[in-house]
């Protein structure tokens, strides 16, 4: 059987996502990106894509400089 490789996969198989452990490799890297921009989103998806946790414990959680509210654009 091919190696799952990420959470996406695992629910198309089995239909639930009880048996999916994300993967920490070398590539899981913290993110200076702030939180709530395009580029933080961008990155997180990548880790969801690659079968990575979604959060880094050393992530940032600043969000500074991100505008919030309907009709913002950053």
């Amino acid at each position: 059987m091919a190696r799952i490789r990420n959470v996406f996969e695992i629910i198309e198989l089995y239909g639930h996502d009880e048996n999916f452990e994300p993967q920490c490799t070398m590539d899981f890297v913290p993110t200076t990106a702030p939180a709530g921009s395009k580029q933080k989103i961008t990155i997180l998806a990548d880790r969801i894509q690659r079968g990575m946790p979604l959060w880094h414990p050393e992530d940032s959680t600043e969000a500074t400089g991100v505008l919030v509210g309907a009709g913002a654009e950053d």
